[in-house]
């Protein structure tokens, strides 16, 4: 299919629905999900954001805002994966916890104002990768309209351009967890030092990165474009001298720069197997 098809039949498969709530991150693809849902059923969908230590306060900001710009729905949803032992331990099916705990909540918001479907954001590409959430996703029943209307990442760019939205291009944003070495615990404390060493990141003008908690160290990931302005002296003195106050003892650059999901890398074969996907209706 070509994009104005694969569009019309993302619009017909949301139509088919009847009402849905979408999981809303603030994200590309569920933002242009959320977008689209609301063009097909108008009020008959609702957006949900969970709010946790585990996503940035500006995301939370830019998401809300996004919402408002689009007169689209929203609630926020209160989630407590980080009561859940099974999550706090931080293996390799952390997501899927934290996944569980956004849909069971759903599902009981959904049955609660008498929506038919649950929807969530994955596209095309996500099929092949590590994302034990879709087993989550699976469990709950979720649908993945994106996947029926078989949208790639960049497809949902195009059309996200196309319509104005001013996220088209917006760099991935995974939950702050994801930059917290498997096995050391998810807390509170070393999800606020994450989010405060990206956002002074930011402030130095990085536009994307990711620091990643090893503990005591904090490994630093920039977009490869803009790697070289971090390796002169007077920047990485103001980098250390941003993210030492944080509790950092020792402040390391990547070299190999930003890459979604590196802290994958350490993980076993048998952990990485392919990504199970939900119903797409």
């Amino acid at each position: 299919m070509n994009l104005p098809r694969k569009s019309a039949h993302l619009q017909s498969t949301l139509r088919d629905l009847g009402s849905l709530l979408v999981a809303y991150s603030g994200g590309t693809d569920s933002a242009y999900l959320a977008y689209a849902a609301h063009q097909a059923l108008g009020d008959h969908m609702l957006a949900v954001i969970a709010d946790s230590a585990s996503l940035p306060r500006a995301e939370l900001a830019a998401a809300l805002d996004f919402a408002a710009q689009h007169n689209i729905p929203i609630q926020i949803l209160h989630t407590e994966e980080l009561e859940n032992p099974d999550y706090q331990r931080n293996d390799s099916n952390r997501c899927f916890h934290c996944k569980d705990e956004l849909f069971t909540r759903m599902e009981s918001e959904r049955a609660s104002r008498g929506f038919l479907h649950i929807a969530y954001g994955m596209n095309l590409d996500d099929r092949g990768e590590f994302r034990p959430g879709q087993q989550a996703a699976a469990e709950h029943h979720a649908v993945a309209p994106l996947v029926t209307a078989e949208l790639t990442k960049a497809e949902i760019r195009q059309l996200a351009h196309e319509a104005g939205l001013e996220l088209w291009d917006k760099p991935a944003s995974a939950c702050l967890a994801s930059r917290i070495e498997y096995g050391r615990p998810v807390t509170h404390e070393n999800l606020s030092q994450v989010e405060q060493a990206e956002a002074a990141l930011h402030a130095l003008g990085f536009q994307q990165v990711r620091v990643r908690h090893h503990g005591d160290l904090a490994r630093i990931e920039i977009a490869r474009p803009e790697l070289a302005r971090a390796l002169s002296l007077e920047t990485l003195d103001r980098i250390t001298a941003a993210l030492r106050p944080l509790g950092f003892l020792y402040i390391t650059l990547d070299t190999q720069g930003y890459r979604s999901g590196s802290m994958n890398d350490i993980l076993p074969a048998t952990a990485i197997a392919p990504a199970s996907t939900s119903s797409s209706g």
